[in-house]
């Protein structure tokens, strides 16, 4: 009976705990979904309907996907953020691959320092960088480039950090016997340390890709032309003459969306992992 009388609460507040749990996970979720689902509900309506304040749409209509593609070369425009988003997520996952891999399997004199110095880069606001990129891709003839846009984003101490993270808990009983083997610590890297860190640098690549998709402020920066990347697409719909075109950028949002969504959806189980697997809480 003493034992029935010490369960019973705490399985009570165990239970309660559990539920108001999932009653704040299931709002903040709601929460996050709300605006993507608000945007292609917007992007569905008829133009004469846009500012209807209904949750679904109804009479759905395609128009508003039509006139996006027709104001802008949305295919066009995808393809270069993808290519930009893509180099510059495999030039920060290289560089950063490389970095925490000098950081973890090598001991060197001062290597506490320049590894703080590295991280402190992290610390240091864009706004600070800004200037001096632009003027050297200005002497560079690299302005309105979408090599202007990549080259200067190529490392990052996000990188280095999270894969240092991963490297720490490498076992190192491998790296000694592949050092016994006589593998250099080149193909130790790639033959060893890589093929097992795969969901930690699909996991990264993917945060990386949509980190530098949604940057908007240096591409702007650097890229005169509309058409040239899909951020800057985008602001063809925002101040004309007729004001805002609500519908436009609604559906142009949601397409631009789609890769995100998709790039997801194939490599979620490589996240999930990398996280599981990872001292990363």
């Amino acid at each position: 009976m003493t034992g029935s009388t010490v369960d019973g609460p705490v399985g009570g507040r165990s239970r309660l705990g559990a539920l108001v749990g999932h009653a704040v996970l299931t709002f903040l979720s709601l929460a996050c979904i709300f605006p993507i689902g608000w945007m292609y509900a917007t992007s569905l309506r008829r133009p004469s309907d846009i500012y209807d304040t209904s949750l679904l749409p109804w009479p759905l209509s395609l128009g508003n996907y039509r006139h996006a593609t027709d104001v802008i070369p949305i295919g066009t425009l995808l393809l270069n953020t993808a290519a930009v988003a893509a180099l510059t997520a495999l030039g920060q996952l290289l560089t950063g691959l490389l970095a925490a891999y000098a950081f973890t399997a090598w001991r060197f004199h001062g290597q506490r320092l320049l590894y703080l110095l590295f991280v402190g880069t992290w610390l240091v606001p864009f706004q600070v960088t800004m200037v001096p990129n632009y003027t050297l891709l200005l002497r560079l003839g690299l302005l309105n480039t979408l090599a202007g846009v990549v080259i200067p984003t190529l490392c990052t101490a996000l990188g280095v950090l999270l894969l240092r993270q991963h490297m720490e808990s490498f076992p190192k009983e491998l790296l000694e016997a592949a050092r016994i083997d006589g593998r250099s610590s080149w193909s130790t890297l790639w033959t060893v340390v890589v093929p097992n860190l795969r969901p930690a640098l699909a996991a990264l690549g993917i945060v990386l890709f949509i980190n530098a998709w949604n940057e908007y402020f240096w591409p702007s920066l650097v890229l005169q032309q509309a058409n040239s990347m899909i951020q800057l697409g985008l602001r063809g719909f925002l101040g004309g003459t007729e004001g805002n075109d609500w519908g436009g950028i609604m559906a142009a949002s949601g397409l631009s969306c789609l890769p995100i969504f998709a790039l997801y959806l194939i490599l979620q189980r490589h996240i999930v992992n990398a996280f599981v697997h990872s001292g990363l809480r």
